[in-house]
């Protein structure tokens, strides 16, 4: 459902480490639980990579 309005996958650079579903599923986690950002599991992506798509949307 999510996929029409997520960003295009840019075709220049270095492909990402983690998949969009990864960060999305962190930031949800982060939201429903109520902690801090830095005890973000490590399953989803390090806490600062999940932070910055949620800062930016």
């Amino acid at each position: 459902m999510l996929a029409p309005l997520l960003p295009a996958a840019s075709s220049m650079g270095r492909p990402p480490n983690w998949e969009k579903r990864q960060l999305i599923d962190g930031i949800r986690w982060r939201i429903r639980i109520g902690a801090p950002w830095r005890d973000v599991p490590a399953e989803y992506a390090p806490w600062p990579t999940v932070y910055g798509p949620f800062r930016r949307w």
